[in-house]
């Protein structure tokens, strides 16, 4: 997961927000397995989250009587590392990874599977645990992924300037009507998606992700359209104040930004909306490890942050968008209300979530996009 540590940002204002232990409902009825061995979950995940042991995991003990035993990592290469050695020594039951990492995990045998029949799977908002990211979370079958925090990078809008077509598309992103800010290998994705969408590409945008002849084949059109329409962009971002002064000082009427950033522009004239090709996303869950000891108590504890209260304070932790339905209402009302003004259900379904990108294609990726910035 990437932090944006010096963002002051939607994320960064659910961390004051006052949910705590006392707004969780009484207790849930738990499986009497789940406690009948040690009645203790060893978890491994990020470090820098201060309301896991603060708050997360104290209500989560409180609701089910179950200890959760703490391992904090600054990053997934330590957690894998981690994760190799624990599949000798034992000692980790549930780690977090994102979700473009779990083939690397399993193809390296340390992932067992989940029960779906120990999990309440009709908890998580559309799109998230099914559609596409429920495909990527399985394997032949199997469940190896379940979600637990998200965030996007969808269109910012100026609701008095900006030429939008109806529905929203990404092609209004380049439309010379409009005064864009964006970031390059984001636009340039957006591009070729918008593309795809309109049936003028070869072959389907993902080919590209999982063939390198196919990414060159489709970001080389994706790149030469791009630059066709560069004459509207105003503003190139890579960081949250860069993409802000698209909008406040340079005059941009659209923008493809994280959520941050059309949060902290709202009370501007700006809006946050999903384009009909769907927003870009990415997703963070567990895995359960294959020699796991406490396997009961680790459903539990993902079937906890699939509820509306475990959701609501894993992702206000995370200063991130919740999984679970109902979630959202139980955070800031404002933040609650930016939130569901987005991502209805129809455009939750529509999420397009960053796919597997091998260090190959990314660095591929970097010669698109400074191609881009310099034509």
């Amino acid at each position: 997961m990437k932090k944006h540590t010096s963002m002051i940002d939607r994320r960064t204002l659910l961390k004051g927000t006052a949910l705590g232990i006392g707004a969780l409902a009484a207790p849930a009825i738990i499986s009497r397995k789940a406690l009948a061995s040690s009645g203790e979950l060893n978890f491994t995940g990020w470090a820098g989250y201060p309301q896991f042991t603060e708050k997360a995991f104290p209500a989560f003990e409180a609701a089910t009587g179950i200890k959760v035993n703490f391992k904090e990592l600054p990053d997934q290469d330590t957690m894998f590392a981690e994760g190799k050695v624990a599949l000798e020594a034992g000692g980790i039951d549930l780690i977090e990874p994102t979700i473009d990492r779990v083939g690397a995990w399993n193809d390296n045998g340390l992932l067992g599977a989940f029960d779906e029949s120990k999990l309440a799977m009709a908890n998580y908002l559309p799109g998230l645990a099914d559609g596409a990211a429920g495909e990527r979370s399985r394997k032949d079958g199997a469940l190896l992924y379940v979600p637990s925090v998200w965030g996007t990078e969808s269109l910012v809008v100026s609701e008095a300037d900006a030429v939008l077509s109806d529905p929203p598309s990404l092609g209004d992103l380049f439309n010379a009507e409009n005064q864009a800010v964006v970031r390059p290998h984001s636009a340039l994705a957006a591009m070729g998606r918008w593309l795809d969408a309109q049936g003028k590409l070869p072959r389907p945008w993902m080919d590209g992700y999982t063939d390198m002849a196919a990414m060159v084949e489709l970001w080389d059109i994706a790149l030469a359209e791009a630059i066709k329409a560069k004459g509207n962009v105003v503003q190139w971002w890579s960081g949250e104040n860069e993409a802000n002064a698209g909008f406040t000082a340079n005059g941009a009427t659209i923008g493809l930004c994280w959520d941050s950033t059309g949060f902290n522009l709202r009370n501007d004239g700006y809006k946050y909306i999903a384009p009909v090709e769907g927003a870009i996303a990415w997703h963070q869950g567990f895995v359960l490890m294959k020699n796991a000891q406490n396997v009961d108590q680790a459903h539990e504890f993902v079937k906890w942050i699939s509820g509306p209260e475990g959701a609501a304070i894993w992702a206000t932790a995370f200063s991130a968008n919740p999984v679970g339905k109902g979630a959202a209402d139980l955070m800031d009302p404002e933040v609650s209300a930016y939130y569901n003004g987005t991502f209805n259900d129809e455009a939750l379904s529509k999420l397009w979530w960053w796919p597997d990108q091998s260090a190959e294609f990314l660095a591929k990726r970097a010669e698109y996009a400074d191609k881009y910035k310099a034509a």
